[in-house]
């Protein structure tokens, strides 16, 4: 059974001093841990060397030993543990062209934001603060530590890390690292799609959505990478099926209602489920506002979207399935048996009625489909909406069919009819087919190029 992972960090620590070192919880876990929030990760700071690490622990890894950092590996559980430093210029707004090892008090000036800049000694229970990072958690404030630009130059990805912990925790940012972060939005752009990717999703999912989106687009990072979504902004809706506003206050109430750690496909299609209405928008002379097509378009630019974050292609997938089928739902009380039942099996319905629901609770609509779609899940069971096909290819060709495009449409049609509950047996399936469609008939029908 494993163990818990703050023991197996407090272990790490309990080892290098017994050896010898100075040694402390740091960062992030420090952070959570006076907030009552259980941390993910486990961050050790020390004055050991990386090869002192190493031979303190039978796995470690030295992902980054040149620059003071080594993992540890203890019952599957990866623990970073980084020798106190001090850091040289940052050429790629990335990381360090070089580091000097030193003290606690210099390692400190390193870190991004007062709240991450704490230490805990696990012996006494002490937090050592040496930016005012109690004072800034009691203000609810994410700062950066000393000049705002210099840190943001030195890793443009704090940029992102500061409006994710402004909207995961609901602080405000300081304004003079609010003004950095302006300042330096364009830099953005330098930093690894990859890594850009995984905090706009950490943004999506980890809670505050609406108020991360808010900050993207006030803070010019949004206009660098996602600049579909600017256009949301001002872009109309009609009063009577949205009261809220425009496209871009629908989509932050949608988000608003987003659960913490949700799945970032819901995430992703409530993001973008309108992206296209700004580019499909059409106003009649009686005013009347259509968007045709912004559906299928809204998918596919945000599959594009997705590939350029490198987000997997899994989500992509999925997040443009979403997009491209959340308007259809509402056609649920009106569709026929077999058409209903075609779209609960659909792969991801689950997640496509979620999504629905959010859109129409963030607007004027009713939920009438929401609740039929709910009700067919609890009363049929799975194999009433995806029962095993009545009859096959093979059962054409056996009846004298010539394989060819004529075969999709008779299965479908028999399938259909078994759906809706009007055939109900291979031998009710074959004789349909007979009655209604003959071999010759069906080659005229479909003649081969």
């Amino acid at each position: 059974m494993k163990q818990d992972k703050e023991k197996l960090a407090l272990y790490i620590v309990d080892r290098l001093r017994a050896a010898g070192f100075a040694a402390y919880l740091a960062g992030g876990c420090v952070r959570d841990r006076i907030l009552g929030l259980r941390a993910k990760d486990y961050d050790i700071a020390t004055d050991a060397r990386p090869e002192s690490v190493a031979r303190l622990f039978d796995n470690t890894i030295a992902v980054g030993a040149k620059f003071g950092v080594m993992l540890v590996v203890l019952d599957g559980e990866q623990f970073e543990v980084a020798t106190f430093r001090a850091e040289a210029g940052y050429t790629d707004g990335r990381r360090p062209s070089a580091v000097r090892f030193g003290t606690l008090e210099e390692d400190v000036k390193r870190r991004d934001f007062t709240i991450g800049g704490m230490y805990l000694d696990a012996a006494t229970g002490r937090i050592i603060d040496l930016v005012g990072g109690i004072r800034d958690l009691r203000a609810g404030v994410i700062r950066a530590i000393g000049d705002a630009d210099l840190r943001f130059a030195e890793d443009h990805l704090r940029m992102l890390r500061a409006l994710r912990f402004a909207a995961r925790l609901n602080f405000t940012i300081d304004p003079a690292t609010w003004s950095g972060i302006r300042r330096s939005a364009s830099k953005i752009a330098q930093i690894a799609a990859e890594r850009v990717g995984e905090e706009v999703m950490m943004i999506m999912t980890q809670g505050g959505a609406a108020r991360g989106l808010d900050l993207l687009v006030d803070s010019g990072l949004a206009a660098i990478i996602i600049p579909e979504v600017l256009p949301l902004r001002g872009c109309p809706q009609p009063a009577n099926f949205h009261p809220e506003g425009d496209v871009y206050r629908h989509t932050r109430l949608m988000l608003s209602m987003l659960p913490r750690g949700c799945a970032e496909t819901l995430a992703f299609g409530a993001l973008f489920h309108d992206i296209a209405k700004p580019q499909t928008l059409v106003i009649e002379a009686d005013g009347k506002m259509t968007y045709h097509g912004h559906t299928d378009i809204g998918g596919r630019v945000a599959a594009y979207i997705l590939q350029r974050l490198r987000r997997p292609r899994a989500v992509q997938l999925r997040v443009a399935y979403l997009v491209h089928n959340h308007l259809r739902m509402m056609m649920a009380p009106r569709m026929r048996r077999a058409t209903l039942k075609r779209m609960l099996a659909e792969e991801g319905f689950d997640e496509l009625l979620e999504l629905s629901l959010l859109d129409t609770l963030g607007s004027g609509s009713t939920l009438g489909f929401y609740h039929l779609c709910r009700r067919a899940l609890a009363t049929m069971s799975a194999a009433e909406i995806r029962p095993p096909r009545l009859i096959n290819g093979d059962d054409l060709i056996a009846m004298g069919f010539v394989p060819g495009p004529s075969f999709k449409r008779i299965l479908h049609e028999v399938e259909d009819h078994h759906l809706d509950g009007t055939l109900k047996t291979r031998d009710e399936g074959l004789h349909y087919v007979r009655e209604h469609y003959s071999p010759a008939d069906a080659e005229r029908s479909w003649p081969k190029p």
